[in-house]
């Protein structure tokens, strides 16, 4: 049994809506849960960040800024969504696989949360209200 619909406007209106929300609430919180703290305490975070993969703790940290900083910019803004969403995902993946295997559900369920939004939105793409890069003539 489905909802009644209002009509095929309104409907498109409100899921492009919600992927609205969906994008920016997640890259802001991405980005105040795990990017600024990284940004304003570069010293110490590359004291203590797990260098799984052994890149190196530069280019590890690096890595998650970028993951961290850059790509929650662009997927609120809508540019480039999908695949500002992979680095995102990576990182998630390796940090709930490899660093933190030991961690019980309750303990990773803020970054398995964190996969479905991102991962939601690479299948979705960003919607219809995004930023346009291109120039009308």
């Amino acid at each position: 049994m489905s909802l009644p619909s209002l009509n095929p406007r309104t409907d498109a209106q409100l899921v492009g809506l919600g992927l609205l929300f969906m994008r920016v609430s997640a890259a802001l919180l991405m980005f105040s849960a795990h990017g600024l703290p990284k940004l304003l305490n570069w010293s110490a975070e590359l004291q203590r960040i797990e260098d799984p993969l052994g890149l190196g703790p530069h280019v590890t940290l690096l890595a998650a800024l970028f993951a961290q900083v850059l790509c929650p910019a662009l997927i609120a803004l809508g540019i480039a969504c999908r695949l500002a969403c992979l680095p995102i995902l990576f990182l998630l993946l390796v940090a709930l696989l490899l660093v933190h295997p030991d961690w019980t559900l309750e303990q990773s369920q803020f970054g398995w949360l964190f996969v479905i939004l991102f991962g939601g939105l690479l299948i979705t793409g960003p919607g219809p209200l995004v930023v346009r890069l291109s120039r009308r003539s």
